[in-house]
């Protein structure tokens, strides 16, 4: 799949099938869209574009919000998919005064050329967000809505992702996303505090600005082929003064050295939120029972 940063790295092609969105976390329903899209692209034999926005309209008019998936995540969940191009758009202030109208024909009809577009059943667009379906089929291409996917009766949608994750409840994140709830990144040399009382972990920086959770939780962790069981802290580690998110993970009966390798750590149940304690003893006795709750767990 082929990154395109900015309209201007865009270059000229004979048409294209396109959908519009942030796609965050590639749940189910974003799936149906872009395989649909997909297929569509294939019949028309056209390329298949999703247009996005960096700095996501949201963050820019100061509302940002928790990411289910970093950036290398979503692209890798987007590639498996069969999306040819990924169009990410500079939203910035002369973006944002855009109307609806010059949207579709300064970039949908004259920089990108698109033949049909596919969109949530949702979508607006626009200055004020006063574009929608019906003004997109005012226009001289072939445009669908695409139902919204449901599961027990309930819009399966990044914001309601966010919400099971926040109660702890990934099974049913689960059932949403298609897949388990996960964090990937690469393990990084931490202060190796942990090891001093016991419980050494492997530490993954968060690629987000926002993270979706934060608290202990039973993970399982998978390293090249392998797959392990563990207890996390994702958070800011206040009882050692930590000023940034990171996720810790102590991995039951495991001492390899493991430092530049990529993991993903995938979260299975909530055992408690983070606290701040005071002593480092006080922080070793809880280890110890969170160790405990997540083998309970797993056994």
């Amino acid at each position: 799949m082929k990154i395109i940063r900015g309209l201007h790295n865009f270059h000229s092609q004979q048409g294209c099938v396109a959908t519009i969105g942030n796609f965050d976390g590639v749940h189910l329903g974003h799936q149906q869209i872009l395989k649909s899209l997909v297929s569509h692209a294939k019949k028309l034999n056209l390329p298949s574009v999703l247009i996005s926005f960096s700095p996501t309209p949201q963050a820019f008019f100061g509302k940002p919000q928790a990411t289910l998936s970093s950036f290398k995540e979503k692209h890798k969940l987007l590639e498996a998919l069969g999306l040819e191009q990924h169009l990410i758009i500079n939203f910035n202030a002369n973006f944002a005064r855009l109307s609806a109208d010059e949207f579709i024909r300064k970039i949908l009809l004259d920089k990108l050329q698109v033949r049909f577009c596919l969109i949530g059943d949702d979508f607006r667009f626009g200055a004020g967000r006063k574009g929608d379906f019906a003004l997109l089929q005012s226009f001289d291409f072939q445009v669908q809505k695409a139902k919204s996917l449901l599961h027990q009766q309930a819009r399966i949608s990044s914001s309601g992702i966010r919400k099971l994750l926040k109660t702890g409840d990934f099974e049913l994140a689960k059932k949403m996303l298609g897949r388990d709830f996960s964090i990937t990144g690469k393990i990084i040399r931490g202060r190796q505090l942990g090891a001093t009382i016991g419980f050494p972990t492997i530490n993954i920086p968060i690629k987000r600005s926002i993270s979706p959770l934060e608290g202990v939780f039973a993970v399982k962790i998978k390293l090249k082929n392998n797959t392990f069981k563990g207890v996390c802290n994702l958070g800011k580690r206040p009882t050692v003064g930590g000023e940034t998110v990171i996720l810790e993970v102590f991995i039951f009966d495991f001492s390899q050295d493991i430092y530049g390798e990529i993991a993903e750590v995938i979260f299975k149940l909530k055992i408690r939120d983070e606290q701040k304690f005071e002593s480092f003893e006080a922080l070793k006795m809880q280890i110890k029972l969170d160790a405990k709750i997540a083998k309970e767990y797993f056994d």
